[in-house]
């Protein structure tokens, strides 16, 4: 089941498109294509208009290219849009596939651009620097605590092993059985000349 995302995506789109003319003409040679991204509970169903830029499509328009990627993913690739097609599933029309794959590598929103015109040049460079500087650190903090829960259940508490201590115990395990294999031959051997 899903439903239809309101038309900020393709107003969001045409705004990053209405900068870059090489990727309106680009997309422009798919005229009338229509694109489905599907993520199970969301999907996005746009067309193609003639100038390059994207409109709604209608829902039972049939798509040229699906492309489906799984909520849990989303996050993923937010943070690594360079490789954002590596975790969808892509089906349909292959060059235009193509050209949608390589303008979601190739165009970036320039927030400090767009805040310039609402606060200023200096306002705009310091609140991006701000924004900068406040996502670094959420992130170096999200690190750092992984690190320490990790330690803490491998060192503290025990309740994860390394994997090299786990290959040491099953090398350990083997050794004992073979010995224990070997003791028992021995004692069945001596059984047998004793009697």
């Amino acid at each position: 089941m899903s439903f239809m995302i309101p038309s900020i995506i393709p107003a969001a789109i045409n705004h990053l498109l209405a900068e870059e003319s090489w990727a309106r003409r680009k997309l422009g040679a798919h005229a009338g294509k229509v694109a489905c991204i599907d993520a199970g509970l969301l999907a996005v169903r746009l067309k193609v208009a003639g100038d390059g830029m994207v409109e709604a499509a209608a829902t039972d328009a049939p798509a040229d290219v699906a492309i489906r990627v799984k909520l849990s993913d989303l996050p993923l690739i937010a943070q690594n849009l360079d490789r954002a097609f590596s975790y969808v599933k892509v089906e349909g029309d292959a060059d235009f596939a193509n050209t949608i794959s390589q303008l979601s590598q190739s165009l970036r929103w320039e927030a400090e651009e767009d805040l310039s015109k609402l606060v200023g040049d200096v306002a705009a460079t310091r609140l991006v620097a701000g924004a900068r500087t406040v996502f670094d650190t959420m992130q170096a903090t999200h690190q750092k605590i992984a690190e320490n829960v990790a330690e803490y259940f491998l060192e503290e508490n025990r309740m994860l092993t390394r994997p090299q201590a786990t290959a040491d115990f099953a090398g350990d395990v083997s050794r004992l059985r073979d010995d224990v294999e070997r003791l028992a031959k021995r004692i069945d051997k001596l059984k047998g000349n004793a009697a």
